[in-house]
């Protein structure tokens, strides 16, 4: 699924080099997974195209009668609103069929407009003047609303090719009477203006953004059509129901709470309807949630904290035996395995025999201690030893100069020698 957001296939923002997955440059992007199937007859291939505009913001199907044969990627012109438009080719074949199937749309509908030729350098050139002007229509028009006091929220403007029609996408709680602000905008921007009211899903979808599980907005990627979401679908799959958590960035509940439903559904036929009150000899148990991965029902009394599993035969055969006015004694309860049981840490085996690991400890402390003392008397400057030496000599005492005779080193209690 590569980008086509502009004339060379590469997408203008995330430097993806036409490799981006999601389809987040080019929304509502769509794989043709029909379009390397042989036909025996191709004559009754379809000869309707589907052109996406402003990115992918917005679809339409055209009629190609023309002799051209176009692929996804082209931009081609359109037939507009007393004009032309310039689109891009989004899905070709035998898939555009199934699109119009899904949409209840048929293939001769006369409302369906015509393709009109492959677009020129100057309707290239046209188009990407108009489309510059968009955004500076769009502050223009939210500040003319504000000063004529009108409550709505303009959340997109999309310009025809020729600059002859613009659509203002607006957001509005109530309903607005816009006929004067019609008037202005049709004299300030000098189009032909048409107004849609969206919902706070679809400005979603145009705005885009990073939902909480980590990836781009399902409104902005693929997702064409919003099915209503209620809490019920947040209570079947035993969700928490916190507004906070469960909303999206329109602020409505996420669109992903459905995907899982019917699985969800489907798994809870198994699990009986009328259970959520059974009675025990110590009084009545009431259910609390039910477990479709283990097949388990929670239950708790009224006297008690405690909170008791049960299996789904279990209370079929309690609901049985109330209903012939039998109560059992006690719950038979499913004893509950939390979580994967702890690895047992292995234990570090002694090899040699002799060596601790307290003595290789104190080995490499002492070790450290005696480079870290090498390294001290290393860097010590030499100016300190001179200095040190200077002050032991302060220290000392000087020595004064001996006077006086020699003292005689000779023994004098020695009696004279005799001569013979």
């Amino acid at each position: 699924m590569g980008c086509t957001s502009c004339s060379t296939g590469k997408p203008t923002g995330c430097k993806s080099n036409g490799g981006c997955s999601t389809g987040g440059c080019n929304r509502l992007n769509v794989h043709d997974w029909l379009a390397n199937l042989p036909f025996s007859d191709p004559e009754s291939s379809c000869r309707i195209i589907e052109v996406s505009f402003n990115q992918g913001s917005r679809k339409d199907f055209y009629r190609n009668n023309t002799v051209n044969y176009f692929e996804k990627g082209d931009i081609i012109a359109v037939e507009g609103v007393s004009g032309f438009d310039v689109g891009t080719v989004s899905v070709t074949g035998e898939l555009v069929r199934l699109q119009l199937k899904k949409r209840n749309i048929k293939e001769d509908s006369p409302e369906i407009k015509r393709v009109l030729r492959l677009a020129t350098d100057s309707d290239i050139v046209k188009w990407k003047e108009t489309k510059s002007r968009e955004h500076e229509i769009l502050i223009r028009s939210r500040a003319i609303a504000r000063q004529l006091k009108v409550e709505l929220k303009m959340a997109e403007v999309e310009i025809q090719a020729d600059a002859r029609k613009a659509t203002f996408f607006y957001i509005a709680d109530e309903r607005v009477d816009f006929r004067e602000l019609i008037r202005v905008y049709a004299s300030e921007f000098k189009v032909k203006v048409e107004m849609k009211q969206i919902g706070a899903r679809q400005e979603a979808g145009k705005v885009g953004g990073i939902g909480s599980c980590g990836r781009e907005l399902c409104c902005s990627t693929w997702l064409t059509d919003f099915k209503s979401v209620n809490t019920n679908a947040a209570r079947y799959q035993n969700l928490s129901i916190n507004q906070t958590k469960l909303s999206g960035q329109c602020g409505r509940l996420k669109c992903c709470l459905n995907y899982e439903l019917d699985t969800y559904l489907d798994a809870l036929q198994h699990f009986p309807d009328d259970a959520d009150v059974i009675e025990v000899a110590k009084g009545r148990a009431y259910l609390i949630k039910k477990d479709i991965f283990r097949n388990l029902m929670w239950y708790s009394m009224p006297e008690s904290t405690k909170h008791y599993p049960l299996t789904i035969e279990t209370v079929i055969k309690i609901k049985s035996q109330n209903k012939e006015g039998i109560k059992p004694d006690e719950l038979e309860t499913v004893e509950i395995v939390s979580g994967k049981p702890k690895e047992v840490e292995p234990e570090f085996v002694d090899v040699v025999g002799q060596i601790s690991l307290k003595s290789l400890e104190k080995n490499s402390r002492k070790r450290r201690d005696n480079d870290r003392r090498a390294n001290m008397d290393t860097n010590r400057p030499p100016q300190k030893k001179q200095q040190k030496q200077t002050q032991n000599q302060r220290q000392k005492p000087p020595q004064k100069p001996r006077t006086g005779p020699k003292p005689n080193t000779n023994n004098t209690n020695r009696p004279p020698r005799k001569d013979s």
